[in-house]
């Protein structure tokens, strides 16, 4: 593997556990849903916190911990209405909108409150945005094949949480959907052999449908964000 060699040979760079764990328990309390400031405000923190390599390591780490701890998630959620009423759920990480479709109304959607405590429109976004900015570095200090599998999760359970969910489109919520395209296809941009676009993504690159984006503190829609056109335009580059 590309990235493997890298580690191993002349490109290896010098990283700190201790830094990266410390900068992600300092971003679980600083940031999140109890702080006092906007998510944009967040996020930009955030990502200013998450600079040089520990940080961006720690940037992986927060979007594959939240993509692990949504499907863990969603396990108990399928397994707890199996026990309840017999009703077998399959949840498939790599394509989670059969199981929306199916059980949508009967699902809570993850992201919103993870025992990490990592928010979607904050310290998630920051990550999203850090890992794509410097996606061709990424190799140099992690695996990018499981990184970019887990921004595709968290992306289909994003879009699949507005569609069947009930989760409302508001400014932030599009925004983390921007970065989470934007991010993939950065990601695959800069991969010598990137993977195969996962089905969620497919089935909806073959739609159209734009959807209106309202104001976090009101009703009132402020934008319109279209994921398929802008999927096809950023991932089919």
């Amino acid at each position: 593997m590309r990235w493997l060699q890298r580690l191993l040979g002349s490109g290896r760079v010098e990283l700190d556990p201790g830094r990266q764990q410390a900068l992600l328990q300092d971003l679980q309390y600083r940031y999140g849903a109890h702080a006092r400031i906007r998510f944009p405000e967040q996020v930009e923190a955030v990502a200013a916190m998450l600079n040089g390599d520990d940080g961006l390591v720690a940037a992986a780490r927060i979007v594959s911990q939240v993509a692990d701890e949504a499907h863990a998630d969603l396990q108990s959620q399928a397994h707890e209405i199996h026990r309840r009423t017999g009703r077998r759920l399959l949840v498939h990480r790599r394509n989670y909108r059969p199981l929306w479709m199916e059980a949508g109304q009967a699902l809570r959607w993850p992201l919103a409150a993870l025992p990490c405590g990592f928010h979607p429109y904050a310290q998630l976004a920051a990550a999203v945005a850090v890992v794509g900015g410097q996606a061709p570095r990424l190799d140099r200090v992690t695996d990018p094949n499981p990184l970019v599998t887990h921004v595709f999760e968290v992306l289909d359970l994003t879009t699949a949480g507005w569609e069947y969910g009930r989760v409302r489109i508001d400014t932030d919520a599009a925004a983390l959907a921007d970065r989470l395209i934007s991010t993939a296809g950065q990601i695959l941009a800069a991969m010598d052999d990137p993977p195969r676009l996962p089905p969620a993504v497919r089935a909806l690159m073959r739609r159209n449908n734009t959807l209106d984006v309202h104001d976090p503190a009101s009703s009132r829609v402020v934008g319109a964000i279209n994921p398929g056109a802008t999927m096809r335009e950023r991932l089919l580059a």
